[in-house]
């Protein structure tokens, strides 16, 4: 079983920081594993924050850009997002994903942790 768990969400000022980590359990961070870092604000559609494969360059939409770091340790199967300069506009559930890019693309999502900015 193949299971995802986000910590390290909660409450933090304009300005401040927060790190969030992904813990995966019954997979394995092989080559052909991508895994994504996606957020959820009230009222809106999940988007793509991060996405990380195992080589070539991490994209970051623009909004994050500067600010934040996704990070993969394959060795211990984990995913972190370390977030500074963090806006209220940041606030949401964030989520992780693990994809397994060989056909047919199977994928694997946490139940996302919330983080909430205040102004």
């Amino acid at each position: 079983q193949v299971r995802l768990v986000e910590s390290g969400g909660g409450l933090v000022q304009a300005g401040g920081s927060l790190r969030l980590s992904c813990a995966a359990s019954g997979i394995t961070f092989r080559a052909y594993i991508l895994v994504e870092w996606y957020r959820q604000a009230p009222g809106k559609q999940r988007e793509l924050v991060a996405s990380i494969p195992s080589g070539g360059s991490t994209y970051y939409t623009n909004s994050v850009k500067g600010r934040f770091t996704a990070s993969r340790d394959n060795a211990e199967n984990t995913l972190y997002l370390e977030m500074n300069s963090l806006k209220p506009e940041d606030t949401a559930v964030y989520y992780c994903s693990a994809k397994d890019v060989r056909p047919p693309w199977k994928e694997y999502w946490g139940q996302g942790t919330q983080v909430t900015v205040s102004s």
